[in-house]
């Protein structure tokens, strides 16, 4: 297959292709790491060895301690033993959960997992046209009594817009109410900073293996179990030594390009944004434009649906993402382009793997005129 039909990826929001440094530590750590970490025999102290040097690392990268770090079978399962356990550790504080509107479906439905549960109610914060939550509206909210917990992402993985996290973390300090930050699609792309309490992340988001999540938790932050009692308190039956190691390293090689990575497919983010906007008819760009991920960018379609737009350029051999990342399985409409009160329906969503090209966009951008026509032409909705 010659350079102009090889097919490109352009939908690394989730699942990034595994970094080549990650694949090669995964492999040495079949041989090294292959046992249970919790026996006492020298292959076991091995593994557990390697264990704890993966969670160092990644503690280092945040700014935390070692033992502030918990590995996950997935960033979704960080995501929900966070929520549980904080709400499960603070119930005699109060039963609501705070929230913006657009984080992932995995901490919408754990707020109201743990809200009904005890009586109390998940508080959802606005966000603007943007996607970025209102920073007044949030900080009301923490000031209200009852408030459990407070989730908030470091940044949208669909639209790419950052958000006000540092301010709000400062009231909800003054609230003493603990915050989740949802980095998931921050960590290794931007610098996250220290403002949080609770940080969850995914491997497979930065180029590592899929099947680890990140869970830190700031030392201080009131945690229960809300799960059966096990010899792993946190997350029973661990998680894999040779998985976790390729995470971390990862994570290390991630942050060590962050900048020229940065740099590089911000330009390519802007070449799309551009494109789209002044070459296809009845589009939406949506998302901040600059206060924003180097990765990411989402356009809308008027008179198209999402499915038929990733089909057709699945077929031109350009992988693209539709709706929520976290939920495009369905080809529903995006909650967070709702919540943002934007075009919802023939929705691209692009999230740039390190290592793609000016060539690969630019082909990207040469081919969406046509398919949008042709796909317009085809359900009769050209020239209204």
């Amino acid at each position: 297959m010659d350079d102009t039909t090889s097919r490109v990826v352009l939908d690394a929001g989730g699942q990034a292709p595994l970094l080549q440094v990650a694949r090669e530590a995964f492999v040495a750590a079949i041989d090294e790491g292959w046992a249970d970490p919790r026996r006492l025999h020298a292959e076991g102290r091995r593994a557990r060895l390697l264990l704890d040097g993966a969670r160092e690392a990644i503690a280092a990268v945040v700014g935390a301690r070692t033992d502030e770090v918990a590995l996950a079978p997935s960033h979704t399962e960080a995501l929900h033993a966070a929520v549980r356990d904080v709400a499960l550790g603070r119930r005699r504080v109060g039963p609501h959960v705070v929230v913006g509107a657009v984080e992932r479906a995995a901490v919408l439905n754990a707020a109201d997992f743990v809200a009904a549960r005890s009586g109390g109610r998940r508080v959802t914060v606005p966000v603007d046209r943007s996607g970025r939550v209102d920073e007044n509206a949030f900080i009301g909210a923490l000031a209200q009594p009852g408030v459990a917990l407070a989730a908030l992402q470091h940044a949208n993985g669909e639209v790419g817009t950052l958000q006000p996290v540092a301010p709000v973390h400062a009231a909800a300090r003054a609230a003493g109410v603990p915050l989740l930050v949802d980095a998931g699609s921050s960590l290794g792309h931007v610098d996250v900073g220290p403002h949080w309490d609770l940080l969850a992340a995914g491997a497979a988001d930065f180029g590592g293996p899929g099947g680890i999540g990140v869970l830190v938790t700031r030392s201080g932050v009131r945690r229960t179990p809300d799960r059966p009692e096990d010899e792993d308190r946190w997350f029973p039956g661990g998680v894999s030594v040779p998985a976790a190691l390729a995470a971390a390293v990862a994570l290390q090689a991630a942050v060590a390009d962050r900048d020229r990575a940065d740099a590089a497919r911000r330009q390519l983010v802007d070449v799309i944004r551009h494109r789209v906007a002044t070459q296809v008819p009845d589009v939406e760009v949506v998302g901040e434009p600059t206060d924003r991920l180097p990765h990411v960018v989402t356009f809308s379609c008027l008179y198209l649906d999402g499915e038929s737009l990733v089909r057709e350029l699945d077929a031109r051999g350009f992988a693209v993402g539709s709706g929520s990342a976290c939920t495009s399985s369905a080809l529903e409409p995006s909650h967070v382009l709702a919540a943002m009160g934007v075009l919802t329906h023939g929705n691209v969503r692009i999230a740039l793997p390190r290592g793609t090209t000016r060539r690969d966009v630019e082909r990207f951008c040469d081919v969406v005129p046509e398919v949008v026509g042709q796909l317009r032409d085809r359900a009769g909705v050209v020239g209204l």
